[in-house]
C-alpha cells in the first residue's frame, strides 16, 4: 500500500513508502528536516564522534554560527525523529549529552554525498547566480 492508499497501512510499516507528491505525506516534513543546514552539520559532527557522546557546548563549538536557540530546536527535532538520543546527567547544573542512534548514523552517508556534491559544484552555482543577478 502506498501513502495515498492509507486505508490499510502507513509509511514506516514494512513495504510501505511515502509519496513525496502527496501534500499530506510526512515524507515532505522529513525532507525539510534532513535538508536543513543545521541538521546536516549536526549529523556530521555527531557521526564523526560516534559512538562517543557530545555535550551541548561542544556541539555549539563544532557548529560555527548556530545560535543556542537553533541548536536546541534542531536537537529536539532530531531526538523526536529518533535520529539522536539525549542523556541528562543529574548534576547542578544538569549536563546533557547527545549521540546518534543507528537510524541517525544511517543518515550520515546520504548527507555526506549531498555535502560533497555541494562542495564540488559551489563554484559553478555561484557563477550562475552572479550571471543571473539579484
Amino acid at each position: 500500500m502506498t501513502w495515498q492508499d492509507s486505508t490499510f497501512a502507513s509509511p514506516g510499516e514494512p513495504g510501505v513508502t511515502g509519496d513525496l507528491f502527496s501534500p499530506a505525506c510526512p515524507t515532505r516534513q522529513l525532507l525539510d528536516r534532513v535538508g536543513d543546514k543545521w541538521t546536516s552539520m549536526l549529523i556530521k559532527v555527531l557521526a564523526e564522534s560516534h559512538p562517543a557522546e557530545l555535550g551541548f557546548a561542544e556541539l555549539r563549538r563544532r557548529a560555527p554560527g548556530v545560535s543556542n536557540k537553533m541548536l536546541s530546536q534542531t536537537l529536539q527535532s532530531l531526538c523526536r525523529d529518533g535520529l539522536v538520543t539525549r542523556r541528562v546527567e543529574a548534576t547542578v547544573p544538569p549536563r546533557v549529552h547527545y549521540t546518534l542512534t543507528n537510524l541517525g548514523l544511517s543518515l550520515d552517508t546520504p548527507l555526506a554525498a549531498v555535502r560533497a556534491w555541494a562542495e564540488q559544484h559551489i563554484a559553478i552555482i555561484e557563477e550562475c547566480r552572479r550571471r543571473a543577478g539579484p
